[in-house]
């Protein structure tokens, strides 16, 4: 029996219902089922405009984002998803920082939900850096549904491998 890699940690009754799914064929029409919607955030100039929305309405006050683009280098295998970093540059003898987030290019034809789940957790990440309870209290309250929307997400990610592998 292969593991789920992506559903590492979680509890073993669960993961017997995903091989269940698994074996009847049934977790990608599941999935289709449940996540319907397609997004229209193609290029890098919607995704930054899509994020600083997010941003404006949940996190007004915190620092300004310098960048926001699709990454085809993320590693969906590595569980990098996006990436939050802070890049400090020398400008005129001052100390400049700009924030970046990198979503994986995987979400540009994901649904809707997983692009906007991703994009929470990156921008809580400008609050909390580390994966903590503040951090998860953040996320659920830009996106109640955040943690059923991780696992689905972790559900999505297998049905791709599955299908990737023919």
């Amino acid at each position: 029996m292969e593991p789920l890699k992506y559903l590492t940690g979680y509890p073993p009754p669960l993961l017997e219902q995903v091989r269940q799914l698994i074996d009847q064929g049934r977790l990608g029409t599941m999935l289709a089922e449940k996540y319907r919607d397609a997004h229209a955030v193609r290029n890098d100039g919607q995704l930054y405009d899509y994020v600083q929305a997010l941003k404006e309405q949940h996190l007004r006050r915190s620092v300004p984002l310098g960048k926001v683009l699709y990454d085809g280098k993320l590693q969906v295998m590595k569980h990098a998803l996006g990436t939050h970093t802070a890049i400090s540059r020398v400008h005129g003898g001052k100390l400049k920082a700009s924030r970046e987030i990198r979503i994986a290019t995987v979400f540009r034809d994901a649904p809707a939900d997983f692009l906007r789940m991703i994009v929470v957790h990156e921008l809580a990440h400008i609050k909390e850096a580390e994966h903590n309870k503040a951090f998860y209290q953040l996320c659920r309250h830009m996106e109640p549904d955040y943690h059923q929307l991780e696992f689905d997400l972790r559900l999505y990610l297998t049905q791709r491998e599955l299908d990737e592998r023919g």
